[in-house]
């Protein structure tokens, strides 16, 4: 049996050569991977390609952001220790100005690692090693959820909060929020609740996914309610504490 040898793992060539009819086909949507192992990239290039996506690739930070300006892509697969600008610093200079998608390639299997990569603003995470099969399906989930979001007209409004999930936009009287997309994401969930108490694991759950969630530390949950009081200002007091459940938001 012949593999082909990534640099984290081996593959089956049969496994490298997923057949397309195995492969669930999206829109002609852009992925752009930052990474610098080669050998990953070609793998990772065939099966999306493959998968119905257009590909574009870099092998260091600097230059994987410069390809993120021209190519303008629908998701961000970044590893996390790249040259000349780490995961975590492109994944910051990203955020601030969009909303893109990003998913995170690593080694390290730390929770403090991963959560830091959530915290900053990414959409899910993979620890190599890693199959081709369980990328192309955390891929389509964060496209998936990101193209609702953006399809989505539906506005809210709580006092000055204005949370307006067309636009991906929070507002706190006449200043805009700068959420990162998982931190909207809660805001979103716990006003589709309507004032009643989500609890910790459920939020978790909706947002990262029912296998992904089981991962994750409950007390992340705590940590972005936090960053969102902060964030929040003025109307910070919306978000309430629900004792041994988990957290509402005051809708009157």
């Amino acid at each position: 049996m012949k593999y082909e040898n990534t640099g984290f793992s081996l593959f089956q060539t049969s496994d490298f050569a997923l057949q397309a009819s195995e492969l669930t086909r999206l829109g002609k949507e852009t992925i752009l991977i930052v990474e610098d192992e080669k050998a990953l990239v070609k793998v990772l290039r065939y099966n999306l390609e493959n998968s119905g996506y257009k590909v574009a690739a870099a092998h260091d930070g600097a230059e994987g952001l410069l390809l993120f300006q021209k190519a303008k892509p629908d998701l961000a697969i970044l590893d996390v220790m790249l040259p000349k600008l780490d995961g975590f610093e492109l994944c910051k200079i990203i955020r601030q100005k969009h909303k893109t998608p990003i998913l995170f390639l690593t080694a390290k299997k730390d929770e403090v690692d991963r959560v830091l990569g959530l915290e900053l603003g990414a959409d899910d995470y993979l620890t190599k090693p890693f199959s081709v099969r369980e990328l192309l399906a955390r891929v389509k989930a964060v496209l998936r959820r990101f193209s609702a979001e953006i399809r989505s007209p539906a506005a809210y409004s709580f006092g000055n909060l204005k949370i307006d999930l067309e636009r991906y936009e929070v507002r706190v009287g006449a200043k805009t929020a700068a959420l990162s997309s998982k931190e909207f994401e809660f805001l979103k969930f716990l006003a589709q609740a309507e004032g009643k108490a989500v609890s910790r694991d459920v939020l978790l759950e909706k947002i990262w996914g029912h296998d992904r969630s089981m991962e994750i530390d409950t007390r992340t949950a705590d940590q972005y309610i936090a960053r969102l009081r902060n964030k929040l200002q003025d109307e910070s007091g919306r978000l309430i504490t629900v004792k041994n459940i988990g957290y509402r938001l005051k809708t009157d």
